[in-house]
Order: structure tokens, then C-alpha cells, then sequence
């Protein structure tokens, strides 16, 4: 008898339990709290410590912060999340949300236009990079486990009628908590805002949705542009003499502050130091991601006036040195990632396929460059050419995949792609083996250039320079790509390293020391790359050449310039 009295208490228990349904409404207010107060969590902590950094702030403007951020959230699901829509729209709310939470979380990433760019652009391979267990367990945790717990749920079904009255009345309800707020703290929100407007770049997920709108609308929406020519009558200068062989060596996230050339205690220039290069020391970068930086760096436009959409529709300095005559090849190791920049010019894209002792099949050593290099230096058709060899350098995280371990000088090492559960110093010294890495590939380049004057008649020279820098857990700060306005130092500070041949030889060294020791940037690589080329065009600016102010360290585009008093900006 007891058994049975148990067992039907039971089973009317779990039809009771079973019969349990919860509004729609109230899944949306759970959800969103779930996203403003947890995923939310690097904003709400950045907010808090601006505002308590004010010896007067208002406690209850403080407290007043997640309630005003949970009553916007609740007002936009209210209105996207209907009928149907409600668990998709919900779930994807938390999937994308629990992705940003990890890469803020662990990187300090911020995805505002130029993320969103970059993310797109970014090849499947490169995607995968940032897969691990720690990762995967993460997105487990805080998106897809939520995400089941808002598919299971179990939802009270009501009319029509009922379905709008009850959604009006809870957007009625957010609406007067936001004028409220805003009423009575308006003068701090202001204030706060004004004064810190990178916070909002934090916040998940409504900014990343935002600038993925603003990128399709500008990316696939925009008004069509003719090409424009800015020179359509270049031409190599008469007086370059000699043949020509420039090549430019497009650096891959490095930061110019792990160089010794520039000062660094670690001795990570140890191939280059004795080939005679000039190191500049003060060079900015035109922004903190490869999507900005490669074209806004062989464009016309300077990092101010940069966009996109005008640098595609016009001649880069790759179209008109090669319009005026030079042979121009884009050599890449970067997953095919000229960023349109080779897009009208002779190219190779090495495949991580490439039955190659530097590759593994799904990334090439930057040593595979050379080989592809010695080919071209072997069959060279033109009196000037110009080379490019677009590295892999120190892309992350999975630095420790950018070196052989025969070159691994610095240990111990971070032998892992998340990076943030290593130690700083196993962090750094594996961010300074690819350095190191890259420094042997240059002079290996040296080297073949070298060779190449001792058997031809032909001017050589070599410039490096790199697309952006790298955080390595700086102020909780990894990788790159933080808004220019706010990234720190070590993403937009870069090097640059220029080597001539025979004529250089250090024959105006103190001129060359103060030219290193100036503040430039991918601004002047433009001028500089035509002067490099003895190009002369109608686009060139000689006091952003860097070399141009010794002429022993390069031939001007245009010889009616050597005796001009040029100033570098």
C-alpha cells in the first residue's frame, strides 16, 4: 500500500513537472540576463573601473550600469525574438556571445570593423588555429550547454492576441527602466561615454553585430567605382644605370621592440647584425590587423584617409612600378592574403601542400621563399625587377608552428596555441624565436642578393618591413587587431630593416643614422619603394621617402631632386 502510494505521488509529481511551461517572455528576460551579466562580464569590470577611478562617482549611477545594459538587451530580443524566431534568434544571441566572451576573455580582442574585416578574410586554416581543448571546452560551457537549456524549454502556448499583449507590455516595461535611467543619470552616461568611447566596443554582442553590418553595407552595397589611374605615364629613370633588383620582404606580426637592432637584450637579430642593414627604429604601423594594414600600406592614401573601397579602385605603387617597366612578382607564404594588393601583378601562393621539407601541409616555413626566390633570380628578364616575399613570420597564436625546432634558440617555449595558460616567459621566447627565425630567412635573402652582384652587373637591395605588431599578455592584452585608437604600442610599432649592396658601404653613415632614427611610417613606404625602383611618376612625394636623404642609401625617383633640400615627415 505504501509502495503505491509513493509511486502514483511520484508519477502525479513528474506530470506535474512535466506540465510546467514558461513564457516567452520570461526565456528572453533569462537569456538576456544571462548574456548582459555574465557574457558581459570584460565590459561591466572595464565600466566599473572607469567609473569608480572618480573620487566622486555616484553609487547609484554604478549599480544602475547591468540594469540599464539587461533592459537594452530585453528591448532588442524583444522585438527580434518573435514566433519562431524566438529560440533561434536566442540561441545564436548566446552562441556568438559566448565566442566573443572567450576571445575578450582570453585575448583582450575587441571585434569592431576592422575584426570583422579581418575575421572574414581570415582562410579556414588560420581559423583553426585558435582550436584547442581549452577553447572548445569554453564554448562548451558558456555557449552550447545554455544554448540546449534554451532549445529544451518548454514554452507556454497562448493566442495571438495574448502572444502581442504580453510582448507589448514587456517592452513597455524595458522602455520606461531605460528613460529612467537615462533620465536620472543621463549627465554620467554622457560623461563616461565621451571620455571613454572605446567601451562600447566591449560590448557582446550588439557591436560585433553592428560592424559586420556596416562591412557587408560598405563591402557588397556600395556604389560601384570606376579604376582610377593616378599615373598612367610612369617610367624608370634614365640615370638608374645599372640593372636593378629591388626586393621587399612584407613582415607578418612583428613588433619592433623584440629586435636587437633596435635594442632588444635578447639577441634575436644575431643573422643580420653583421650584414651591414640600417634599422629604423620609430616606424608606425597604418593599422593593427593584415585586412588594414598591406592596403593601406602600398596605397596612395595615408593611414588617416585610408578606406578600403577608394584603395581597391585605384593604382597601388606595385601597379604603376610595374606600368613604368619593372618586372613585379608577389611571392606568398600568407595564405594567399595579398589583400588584393597583387591582384594585377605576376603572383605565387605556396601551397602548405607543397612537397617541401618546410612544409607540413598546412603551413610553410618562411624558409620555403627562398626557393621560389633563387628561381626567379636565376631566369630575370627585365633590366629592373622588383620581388615581393609576403611571410608567415610570427602569426599567432600557434607561434611555435613559425620555426623549425633546429631554430629554436630561446627556451623554454610556449609549444601551444593557447597561449594565454602559458607563462609570460615561455611566451616571449617563443614570440622571439619566430623573430629570430624571420632574421635568418632575411639574411639568407642578403645572401642570394649578395651572390647575385658578384656574377651579374646588377644594383641590389632588400627592405623589411612588417604589416602590424603583437600584444603578448601586456595588460591582459593578446594577439592584435584592438582599434587604432586605443591598441597599444606593441601592435602598431613595427620594424623595418633596409640592406643595399656594393653601394652602399656605409658611405654616409652619419646621415643614415639620423634618417633610422626619425619617426616614419607604412606611409612613406609608397615614395619609398619608387625610389628604391628608380620609378618616376607623377605620384611621387620625396619628402616621404625615407631613403632620399641619402642618396648613398638609394637613387632617387628622379634625379632633379638629389640637390633639393628634402625633409622627411
Amino acid at each position: 500500500m505504501l509502495y503505491n502510494t509513493v509511486y502514483h505521488s511520484s508519477k502525479r509529481g513528474f506530470k506535474s513537472f512535466e506540465n510546467i511551461r514558461i513564457s516567452s517572455n520570461l526565456l528572453i528576460v533569462l537569456t538576456c540576463a544571462y548574456v548582459a551579466l555574465v557574457l558581459n562580464e570584460p565590459f561591466l569590470l572595464k565600466t566599473v573601473s572607469v567609473i569608480t577611478k572618480s573620487d566622486d562617482y555616484n553609487l547609484l549611477f554604478l549599480l544602475s550600469v547591468p540594469l540599464f545594459l539587461l533592459s537594452l538587451f530585453v528591448l532588442i530580443n524583444s522585438v527580434m525574438a518573435i514566433g519562431f524566431l524566438l529560440k533561434p534568434v536566442l540561441i545564436t544571441t548566446v552562441l556568438i556571445s559566448s565566442t566573443i566572451f572567450y576571445a575578450i576573455f582570453n585575448y583582450g580582442t575587441v571585434f569592431d570593423y576592422t575584426m570583422v574585416q579581418n575575421a572574414i578574410e581570415t582562410d579556414t586554416t588560420e581559423a583553426l588555429s585558435y582550436l584547442n581543448i581549452d577553447s572548445i571546452g569554453f564554448l562548451i560551457l558558456f555557449g552550447v550547454l545554455p544554448s540546449l537549456l534554451i532549445y529544451w524549454a518548454p514554452i507556454r502556448q497562448l493566442s495571438i492576441g495574448q502572444n502581442i499583449l504580453t510582448r507589448l507590455r514587456l517592452i513597455g516595461v524595458t522602455l520606461l527602466l531605460i528613460v529612467a535611467i537615462a533620465g536620472c543619470f543621463y549627465v554620467n552616461y554622457a560623461a563616461v561615454g565621451r571620455n571613454n568611447s572605446n567601451l562600447i566596443t566591449y560590448i557582446t554582442p550588439y557591436k560585433l553585430l553592428d560592424s559586420a553590418v556596416k562591412f557587408t553595407k560598405r563591402s557588397y552595397f556600395s556604389p560601384h567605382r570606376d579604376f582610377q589611374l593616378l599615373d598612367n605615364d610612369p617610367s624608370i629613370s634614365q640615370s638608374a644605370g645599372s640593372a636593378k633588383l629591388t626586393v621587399l620582404v612584407l613582415g607578418e606580426t612583428a613588433r619592433a621592440q623584440n629586435f636587437s637592432l633596435n635594442g632588444y637584450a635578447i639577441a634575436t637579430n644575431q643573422y643580420t647584425q653583421d650584414k651591414g642593414v640600417m634599422s629604423f627604429s620609430k616606424v608606425g604601423s597604418c593599422g593593427t590587423a593584415t585586412a588594414v594594414s598591406v592596403p593601406c600600406m602600398f596605397s596612395r592614401l595615408d593611414r588617416h584617409s585610408y578606406d578600403k573601397q577608394k584603395a581597391d579602385s585605384q593604382q597601388n605603387v606595385l601597379d604603376i612600378i610595374q606600368l613604368a617597366g619593372t618586372d613585379v612578382l608577389w611571392i606568398d607564404n600568407n595564405n594567399g592574403s595579398c589583400k588584393g594588393v597583387c591582384a594585377r601583378v605576376k603572383s605565387i601562393e605556396l601551397s602548405p601542400d607543397l612537397n617541401s621539407q618546410f612544409c607540413d601541409g598546412e603551413y610553410c616555413f618562411d624558409e620555403a621563399l627562398l626557393g621560389p626566390l633563387a628561381d626567379k633570380l636565376d631566369d630575370l628578364t627585365h633590366n629592373n625587377t622588383l620581388i615581393v616575399l609576403h611571410m608567415m613570420g610570427s602569426h599567432g597564436p600557434t607561434y611555435f608552428r613559425r620555426f623549425p625546432q633546429d631554430k629554436r634558440p630561446f627556451t623554454p617555449d610556449c609549444q601551444r596555441s593557447d597561449i594565454q595558460n602559458c607563462t609570460q616567459q615561455e611566451l616571449i621566447n617563443t614570440y622571439d624565436n619566430t623573430i629570430a627565425y624571420t632574421d635568418f630567412v632575411l639574411s639568407k635573402v642578403i645572401e642570394k642578393l649578395t651572390e647575385l652582384e658578384q656574377i651579374k652587373d646588377i644594383e641590389t637591395s632588400m627592405l623589411y618591413i612588417s604589416d602590424h605588431g603583437e600584444s603578448l599578455g601586456e595588460k591582459g592584452v593578446y594577439l592584435h587587431g584592438l582599434p587604432y585608437a586605443f591598441a597599444p604600442s606593441e601592435q602598431t610599432h613595427v620594424p623595418m630593416i633596409y640592406w643595399q649592396g656594393s653601394e652602399m658601404l656605409d658611405k654616409n653613415p652619419g646621415c643614415i643614422k639620423s634618417v633610422t632614427e626619425q619617426p616614419i611610417s607604412h606611409d612613406n613606404l609608397f615614395d619609398t619603394l619608387l625610389g628604391m625602383t628608380s620609378v618616376n611618376s607623377s605620384t611621387y612625394d620625396a619628402s616621404m621617402d625615407v631613403l632620399a636623404q641619402c642618396p648613398s642609401a638609394g637613387v632617387l625617383a628622379n634625379t632633379e631632386l638629389e640637390n633639393s633640400q628634402i625633409e622627411i615627415l
